[in-house]
């Protein structure tokens, strides 16, 4: 089975949940698997090819810019394997997959990594969409409680109070995707604002 990939003027981030393939443009080919990444830049055209049973999921990216990142040459795949692990909050940690350095300027594709337990009430300045591979878990927001499911995707808006709580007794991994691009360890809280939240439940 084949999938085209790419966009007229939007950047594509493919993540690969599951299986294994190949990911061609017309001057490059790599081969994909379970902990992979692809990125396919606007007005580039590529085809998702499955060699093995493929889970992937793709997401695009506007026109929007980072332009103060030091950016690199771009990449067409990189893996969870290949990267370095960076702390965030609360013992947190995650990897990024694609950013400015590796050629993505518009978006940050990242792992997160959650020990049991819940972190602080925080925010951040980007707009942020998450998968999660697998759960138990739970989001709280301002308006109450979810739980996070394996398969489940939520969004976070800019400024956002919210929490990611790993409901299970091992880490749990996620896959975000933010814009503008940045670093994923960009959390804001104040006094005030954690005064102001309680989680329900």
């Amino acid at each position: 089975m084949t999938a085209a990939i790419g966009e007229p003027e939007h950047d594509s981030l493919v993540y690969v949940g599951r299986g294994a393939g190949l990911l061609s443009t017309r001057d490059d080919s790599a081969p994909v698997a379970t902990r992979s990444a692809g990125f396919v830049p606007a007005g580039s055209e590529a085809q998702l090819s499955a060699t093995d049973e493929l889970e992937a999921i793709v997401a695009t990216v506007g026109a929007g810019a980072d332009l103060h990142a030091p950016i690199g040459p771009a990449e067409l795949v990189t893996s969870l394997d290949d990267t370095d692990a960076e702390t965030a909050t609360s013992a947190r940690s995650f990897q990024i997959l694609f950013g400015p350095h590796n050629g993505s300027t518009r978006a940050t594709l990242f792992a997160g990594f959650i020990p049991p337990g819940k972190a602080a009430w925080h925010y951040h300045l980007y707009d942020e969409i998450v998968w999660v591979p697998e759960g138990p878990g739970r989001l709280h927001l301002e308006g109450g409680t979810e739980k996070l499911a394996p398969g489940t995707a939520f969004r976070l808006r800019p400024r956002q109070v919210h929490i990611v709580e790993n409901a299970g007794d091992g880490e749990m991994t996620i896959i975000g995707i933010f814009t503008p691009a940045g670093s994923p360890s960009a959390a804001y809280l104040t006094a005030d604002v954690a005064a102001e939240y309680r989680i329900a439940g």
